[in-house]
């Protein structure tokens, strides 16, 4: 299993934030996209880099810069709230959103809509999924890039259950999860426990 779960203080701190159901829907946002740019550091750690010269004022020294180029694919509608604490740190990656619906009654997942380019598989592919639930969401969307052409991808979920992380990890074991909390279990509503709630109608207020 290709899991990650990562270990930062200030994570710790602002999943309190998001876990406390009296905050406002306008704090929650802040702190969700700080959180993701924190995770966005910590992922990036190892990133592998490519050296070049230059010149500064005083003399000619190395370099480094991203190898890699990216994709980054916002899983709708939660997702969004991951975006742009990424593109921070990428300003010049693609984004396709992949737009997937939960069916209440049966839990699954259905596919409504996609702006995934062609000719993808140059490129890293972090799928943006904040909640890893029964992760069927997450395994459609990768599966829909890898169908474009992938090869490298990475989840990204802030908080997951073991339920989600075991089949996803099923499904896709070439792809690494990382998320900044692993919670107890699934309800029978498939709510991860503690969880948050429903992070989308938490971010845009519905």
């Amino acid at each position: 299993m290709n899991f990650t779960l990562l270990d930062h203080a200030l994570l710790k701190c602002d999943l309190s934030t998001l876990r406390n159901k009296h905050t406002p829907n306008p704090i929650f946002r802040a702190t969700l996209e700080r959180i993701s740019e924190i995770m966005a550091v910590e992922i990036f750690r190892a990133l592998p880099l490519r050296s070049f010269e230059y010149d500064t004022p005083l003399e000619r020294t190395t370099g480094y810069a991203l190898q890699e180029s990216f994709l980054i694919a916002p899983v709708l509608r939660a997702g969004l709230g991951l975006q742009h604490g990424f593109l921070r740190f990428l300003p010049d990656a693609i984004v396709s959103h992949i737009g997937i619906s939960r069916d209440h009654q049966t839990h699954a997942p259905h596919f409504y809509y996609s702006n995934i380019p062609a000719h993808i598989e140059t490129l890293h592919c972090l799928v943006l999924d904040p909640m890893l639930a029964t992760g069927g969401s997450a395994t459609m969307a990768t599966s829909l890039l890898k169908e474009k052409g992938a090869k490298k991808l990475t989840l990204v979920s802030v908080v997951a259950a073991p339920e989600g992380v075991k089949y996803f990890s099923e499904q896709h074991p070439d792809v690494p999860i990382f998320a900044a909390a692993l919670d107890r279990e699934l309800n029978a509503n498939k709510y991860i426990l503690p969880g948050l709630g429903d992070a989308g109608d938490r971010i845009f207020g519905t």
